[in-house]
C-alpha cells in the first residue's frame, strides 16, 4: 500500500451518491488539498429525499434542507463549487442520461483526479452507492474518449487518476492532519438532518449530553482513520483503491 499520499492535483471532482457520502468517505484528503491550492469540486447525484427516520417528513422539503446542508459542509472543505445531479433518492440508475450527465462535469470540471464509490465493496446495501461508484467510472470512461456524447460543446478530458472511496481492496493512503480532520467533521456537522439517523446525535438533548454525543461522533471519525506508520507510530489517513491506467 502505497503511503505518502499523490502529489496535490491542481483540480479534483469528487463523486458522492448522497449529501455527506464526500465528507464520510474523503474529507480530509479534499480539505487538505484544498487548503494546499487544490480547486476542489463536489458532484453529488441525488436529492437526499428519504435520508430521515421520520415517517412524517417531507421529501421535498428534506431535499432542500439537504442541499443547504451540502453547500455549507463544502464550504467548510474549501471546495469551490457544489453540483447537484437532482436524481430521487434511492431510484439512482446508471443509464445513458446520468452518464452523459456525469461525463459532462468531468469534461467541465477537468480534474486530475476524480474520487468516488466503490462499486465492486462487497455486501455494499445502498443501490445508490453501488449505482453511482458504477456511473462515475463509466462516465470517466466516457469523458476521455470524443466519440462519446460527441455532442457535448465540452471537449474530451482523460483524468490522471480515480481514488475510490470505502474500498474493497486499499491499496493507497492520503495522509491527514489535524486541521484536516477538523475539516472532515466541521463538514459532516453541517448535515444536522444526518446527525440523529446517521452520527448518533440527538439534536434534541440537552446541551451537555449533546456535546457528548457529537464528542463521540467525532472520536469515531479519528479512530476510522488511525492507521499505524512505517515506523509503527498511529497516523491519520484516508484510504482508496486507486485506478491510474485510465
Amino acid at each position: 500500500m502505497t503511503g505518502d499520499g499523490a502529489p496535490v492535483p491542481r483540480r479534483a471532482l469528487a463523486v458522492g451518491a448522497h449529501p455527506d457520502d464526500i465528507e464520510f468517505g474523503c474529507g480530509a484528503t479534499l480539505a487538505r488539498w484544498a487548503r494546499d491550492g487544490c480547486d476542489v469540486q463536489l458532484l453529488v447525484l441525488t436529492d437526499g429525499s428519504k435520508g430521515t427516520w421520520d415517517a412524517d417528513a417531507d421529501p421535498g422539503d428534506l431535499a432542500t434542507r439537504r442541499r443547504a446542508e451540502q453547500e455549507r459542509a463544502a464550504a467548510a472543505l474549501g471546495a469551490s463549487a457544489v453540483h447537484h445531479l437532482g436524481r430521487v433518492d434511492g431510484e439512482l440508475v446508471d443509464g445513458r442520461s446520468e452518464r452523459s450527465e456525469v461525463c459532462r462535469w468531468v469534461r467541465t470540471v477537468r480534474p486530475e483526479v476524480v474520487l468516488g464509490h466503490d462499486p465492486w465493496k462487497r455486501y455494499r446495501l445502498h443501490p445508490d452507492h453501488r449505482r453511482a461508484g458504477f456511473l462515475t467510472l463509466d462516465a470517466v470512461v466516457a469523458a476521455r474518449d470524443p466519440h462519446f456524447f460527441a455532442d457535448q460543446a465540452v471537449g474530451a478530458h482523460r483524468p490522471g487518476s480515480v481514488f475510490l472511496f470505502e474500498a474493497e481492496e486499499e491499496d493507497h493512503v492520503e495522509p491527514a492532519d489535524e486541521e484536516s480532520l477538523a475539516a472532515k467533521v466541521a463538514a459532516l456537522l453541517e448535515h444536522r438532518s444526518q446527525w440523529r439517523s446517521t452520527m448518533s446525535i440527538d439534536e434534541g438533548a440537552p446541551a451537555d449530553e449533546r456535546r457528548r454525543q457529537i464528542e463521540a461522533f467525532e472520536g469515531s471519525i479519528r479512530s476510522r482513520m488511525e492507521r499505524p506508520g512505517p515506523d509503527g507510530r498511529v497516523r491519520l489517513v484516508e484510504s482508496f483503491k486507486r485506478l491510474d491506467d485510465l
